[in-house]
């Protein structure tokens, strides 16, 4: 997040077994607006997980279908569209 300065940062990996495990950071300039906990919330139902959690700037979650890594940082991307 530092090298960022402001904005989010997604982050989706996949294992060898396929599962999928995505990470969120909100910058301190944009917690005001944004909270990484809701952000991975969106793409881990994207993955089939049911949840996630974590800090308002750094947030994490997981989800059994890795092949959806694509859609979960859609789904982030959507909610982040959504309300600008």
């Amino acid at each position: 997040k530092k090298q960022v300065g402001s904005g989010i940062v997604a982050i989706v990996g996949v294992t060898d077994d396929g599962k999928a495990g995505l990470a969120v950071g909100v910058t301190e300039d944009l917690l005001k607006t944004w909270n990484a906990v809701d952000l991975v919330k969106a793409g881990a139902a994207a993955l089939g997980g049911k949840g996630g959690g974590g800090r308002p700037d750094m947030a994490q979650a997981g989800g059994p279908d890795g092949a959806k890594a694509d859609a979960a940082l859609q789904a982030i991307e959507a909610r982040l569209s959504a309300a600008v």
